[in-house]
Formats: structure tokens, sequence, C-alpha cells
């Protein structure tokens, strides 16, 4: 069945996603971390900081998320864990593993390293999103949070920029960091390298959502007086 040339398959996938961001709005804040703009934001610092680091946590949060999802349904007896060790397009950066080794790191550097993650996720994001709606069979739950995760994670690398510039003055670089060389050529019959190439995007975007929870959490406490840790 064929509705306004969209098959019916087609506009139960956009009802569902449509709801299903409601819902999670309802519960989430995930409205823009500065409402005027980035440039009009009258929030303070350390309440934009509070937000930075709550929006951080609730997209790692859907990238697990999805992450399990797409595992459960499409990776078990595939071998995709084994073959997605340090394979992320993010892997030459020197990032901190953990909470404590990010605090080993000068806060100006830390600032400058969630900036450059959070760059390098732009061009990725936009193909996982554009990707999931051409695999078979994909629940409607994996699209719906592919796209939140790419609207609010430029959300968050909007707040962080305005967060760097009250820090630093003048010090906020534009440096586009294109880490990501793009999908692999893989052709349309072999689902299976397909999948796999979806399934370590997954993984390294679960990784790095974690990192920067981190970071940003770690930076709150040192930066910002007056905010719980």
């Amino acid at each position: 069945m064929v509705v306004n040339g969209m098959s019916l398959k087609g506009v139960l996938l956009v009802m569902t996603l449509v709801s299903n961001m409601f819902l999670t709005r309802k519960s989430v804040t995930s409205s823009p971390i500065c409402p005027n703009g980035a440039v009009n934001c009258q929030i303070s610092t350390s309440d934009l900081f509070e937000r930075a680091v709550q929006l951080s946590h609730y997209i790692h949060s859907l990238s697990s998320q999805i992450f399990n999802e797409f595992d459960e349904q499409y990776a078990q007896g595939r071998g995709f864990i084994m073959k997605s060790i340090n394979t992320c397009h993010t892997s030459s950066l020197n990032t901190p593993e953990d909470k404590e080794q990010a605090q080993q790191i000068h806060h100006d550097d830390l600032l400058n390293l969630v900036l450059r993650v959070l760059r390098s996720w732009n061009d990725p994001l936009g193909h996982l999103v554009s990707e999931v709606q051409d695999i078979k069979e994909a629940p409607g739950t994996i699209l719906w949070k592919a796209v939140e995760i790419e609207e609010q994670t430029k959300q968050l690398l909007e707040g962080m920029e305005n967060i760097v510039q009250r820090i630093h003055p003048g010090e906020l670089g534009n440096e586009v960091y294109s880490l990501w060389s793009g999908p692999p050529a893989v052709p349309m019959a072999d689902e299976n390298t397909r999948l796999f190439a979806f399934y370590n995007l997954l993984h390294c975007l679960r990784r790095d959502s974690h990192k920067i929870d981190n970071y940003l959490k770690v930076l709150k406490c040192s930066l910002m007086q007056g905010i719980s840790c």
C-alpha cells in the first residue's frame, strides 16, 4: 500500500520516529543548550556547564541503547566485537581512557580535546542517520535514536564552544577535524560487511560518548565553583 508516494511501512516508521522522540523529550530535557542561540546565550557559565554535562550523559545513554539494540538484533554470532578493536576513526587522538587519566590533563587541553572529538563526529553521525534507513527491518527505535544523537551532539558542541569562548575569549579554534575517512566501499550484496561497518561505528560512538561524559564531569569539578561533583 502506498500513501502519498510513501509505502505503508515508511508511514509507520515516520509515525514511530515522531512518537518516540516526543515521549523521550518529555522525560529528558533535550532542548537547545542555549535557547537564544550561542551568540545571545544568557545562561551563566556554571549553568551552561551543568546542561552540557546532563546532555553528554543523555547522548551516552542513547549511544549505549542503540548499540545494544543493534548488537542483539544483527551482530550475534558474527564475531564483530573481535574485529572492532582499535578501529575507531578517533583512535589517532591521544584520549584519556577514564576519569582518573583525564584528571591528569590540564583543563585547557581537556577542553580542546572535547571539541576535537565532538567535531570529528559531525560527518559520521550524518552517515549513521542515512545508513540506518537502508538496513533491512531495522527497528524504528534505532532510527529515532540515531537522529536524536546527531541533533543533540550538535547542541553539545555549540554549548562547549560557547563555554570555551567564555573561559578563553578569542581562543576558540575553527578547525574542522575530518578524522573520518568516510564509509567503506561495500558492494550492496555484501550485507555482512555493511552490518559490521555499522556495528563498528556504533561501537566507536558508544566509546567516545562515554569518554566525553567523563571528561565533562572532570572539567565541571575543576573549573566550576559551587557545582556539586
